[in-house]
Formats: structure tokens, sequence, C-alpha cells
């Protein structure tokens, strides 16, 4: 160490260096994650009585939008919902596991994230075309008569 207390170069670039690691941290280890849930749910304001269901949520699209053997991104609620085969629909995360960018269309057969290339199958989400490690995650869906709707 060299004299009167003043750190060594060694140390001053081992510190930058772990500012930097968690810097990048802060910048991109939660992003597309999921939000915590609420601890608790607040209660409505329609008066119901305790242990009447809760209204649906509003529908997310009408399956009309939804085109066979492609899909639909819904970037406010970062979900993707596809249509593999005629009547068949599926919804997964619209969040990119390689490094969370959020994907950007549907289109002959997948899934397209605009970041690094990587493709999803409308089926079930899997890898096609990386650099993404791993397929989206699902989510879930309520199809009622022409309505789509996120349970």
């Amino acid at each position: 160490m060299s004299g009167g207390g003043r750190p060594t170069r060694r140390a001053a670039l081992a510190a930058a260096a772990l500012a930097a690691a968690a810097a990048a941290c802060d910048k991109y280890g939660d992003e597309g994650a999921e939000p915590d849930p609420p601890e608790s749910t607040p209660p409505s304001s329609g008066g119901g009585a305790p242990g009447e269901r809760p209204a649906k949520a509003p529908p997310l699209a009408k399956t009309s939008e939804v085109p066979v053997g492609g899909g639909k991104v819904f970037k406010d609620e970062k979900v993707v919902v596809t249509q593999p085969e005629k009547g068949d629909f599926k919804a997964f995360s619209a969040i990119c596991t390689h490094q969370g960018c959020t994907v950007r269309d549907v289109s002959d057969g997948t899934i397209n994230c605009p970041c690094h290339g990587s493709r999803f199958s409308v089926a079930d989400a899997s890898v096609t075309d990386g650099p993404a490690p791993r397929a989206l995650a699902p989510r879930g869906i309520d199809v009622t008569g022409n309505a789509i709707r996120l349970t």
C-alpha cells in the first residue's frame, strides 16, 4: 500500500468496477420482471356483499382481432395473444427472455423481438431463433364468446 493512507491504483479500479456492476444491475436486473402483487386487494367501490364474485376484467381484445396463425402484442399489458389454430387462443409475456425488450409483432408464425432478433413460436412461445435462452412465460386468459380477458 502506498504511504499517506491513499488508495492504490488497483483498489481504485476495483471500486470503480464494483460501482459499474451495481449500476448495471440497477438498470437491467429487474427489467422484464413481473411486479410483485399487492399485499392486499383494496375493497371495490361497487359495495358488493362479502363472498360475492368480483367483476370480470375488461376485455383485452375481441377474438376477431387475433389472426389465425398469428397474434397481437398488447404493449401496455406486456402480453402477446396468439391463435395458432382457429379457436385456440394462447397468451404469453411480451417481455423477451434475452434482455427484457418488449416483443414488437407477430408474423409468419413467430413472435418477434426487435432488439436482437429472437423469435418465438406462436403455438407455445418456445425459442425458434435466439439469442433468447428460454420461452416466453405463459399468461392466463379467459376466452368467453368473442372476448379475451387476462386472468
